[in-house]
């Protein structure tokens, strides 16, 4: 299989059923080497290991090969080197030939150890997800999914899957429980969804859920995210403050094929279950729910004299683009609520309607902050 028949890396809305699937798909091509600086070259922008099979009880592995990086794995080739990433992408782009220079240039300094994390191809092509230290701990998606659902289960909350993402750099699975639901009419009094035209007045209801992240590649820990769901419209509100984080760092590792023993990986997930578990007793309970919908009643209230300038404002501070500046002033506009609230509903339903799910899950994740700025202006 060349790079560009390897297996896909991203899906955005899926079903939990099709993520499982492509998990599954991913896990059965995955590679991960620990690999001395020696034993890289970079060649046309593409990363050539040169590693040995490995002979073990699963029969012979061969991980040696030319893989193609992704932007992330760029992002760790060019921090591991001490290579500034706007010029290593810029050279990968417009000259290929100084990317190699640069990157096999302090590759020969180095004389130190990494972990690359990629897909395996057919032939001798594959894909470079990510270029980590040798003491960053696997705790793959799949892994994390099934332990995560387990914890779900064993709670004995009856759940919905409101969604999954997968991107290049992390896996979000969105879960929420009606059954968990509280009143904000102060904070929806006003507010219309853009979308389906609906009135929070005539149906004020959140409901309690969280959402499960986590990044094979270094891009963050396996976090679980309270998060609190509008009726009306599906926005999402989730609340970073209170996240239950799980860091990928461990020992390091020897040179070779990473494979973790049977009871490493069965602590690591007995964990991921029971953090599961303990945070469903937490962000799954209606008087959470209440305080945290009391905790933005307060700041929703404040008028918006200027719209425009406030959400320019906003907009400046979070750094989002104009683009998405200017969407979250038409969607405030059909919201109806000139409110500090009508902003932050504004930014949270933008969220829904990108396509690039890590900045989508950013947006949802500033919701408080959002409302502190546009309630301050």
């Amino acid at each position: 299989m060349s790079s560009a028949s390897a297996p896909t890396l991203t899906t955005r809305n899926a079903a939990l059923e099709d993520l499982v699937d492509l998990l599954r798909h991913q896990q059965a091509h995955k590679v991960d080497v620990v690999v001395h600086s020696d034993q890289i070259r970079a060649e046309g922008a593409r990363l050539r290991i040169s590693t040995a099979p490995l002979l073990s009880e699963r029969g012979v592995t061969t991980t040696a090969g030319l893989y193609t990086p992704t932007t992330v794995c760029d992002g760790g080739v060019a921090g591991k080197l001490a290579i500034p990433l706007p010029y290593l992408r810029r050279l990968r782009e417009h000259k290929p030939d100084l990317y190699d220079a640069n990157v096999n240039g302090w590759l020969a300094d180095a004389d130190r150890r990494f972990l690359l994390r990629g897909l395996r191809g057919d032939g001798e092509h594959g894909i470079a997800r990510a270029f980590l230290s040798d003491s960053y701990r696997i705790i793959d998606n799949f892994d994390v999914l099934m332990a995560a659902l387990d914890g779900v289960r064993q709670s004995g909350v009856q759940v919905q899957i409101d969604g999954c993402d997968l991107t290049e750099r992390r896996m979000y699975v969105r879960v929420v429980c009606e059954q968990v639901r509280a009143l904000a009419p102060d904070l929806l009094r006003d507010y219309r969804s853009p979308f389906t035209g609906e009135r929070g007045a005539d149906n004020p209801v959140v409901f309690a859920g969280f959402v499960i992240t986590n990044s094979e590649v270094g891009e963050g820990a396996f976090t679980i995210v309270p998060r609190l769901v509008v009726q009306v419209c599906r926005n999402g509100m989730t609340i970073n403050a209170d996240a239950a984080r799980h860091v990928h760092l461990g020992g390091r590792m020897d040179e070779g094929v990473v494979r973790w023993s049977a009871d490493t990986q069965d602590k690591n997930l007995a964990l991921i279950t029971a953090q599961t578990r303990d945070a469903i007793t937490t962000f799954l309970d209606l008087d959470y729910v209440r305080v945290k919908l009391e905790q933005l009643a307060r700041m929703s209230g404040a008028r918006v004299a200027d719209p425009a300038a406030t959400i320019e404002l906003v907009a400046k501070k979070l750094s989002y683009t104009e683009e998405q500046q200017r969407q979250i002033l038409s969607h405030f506009i059909q919201g109806g609520d000139t409110s500090a609230g009508g902003v932050m509903h504004a930014v949270t339903s933008v969220a829904r309607t990108l396509p690039d799910a890590d900045t989508a899950h950013e947006m949802e994740g500033q919701a408080v902050r959002v409302l502190h700025l546009a309630a301050g202006a």
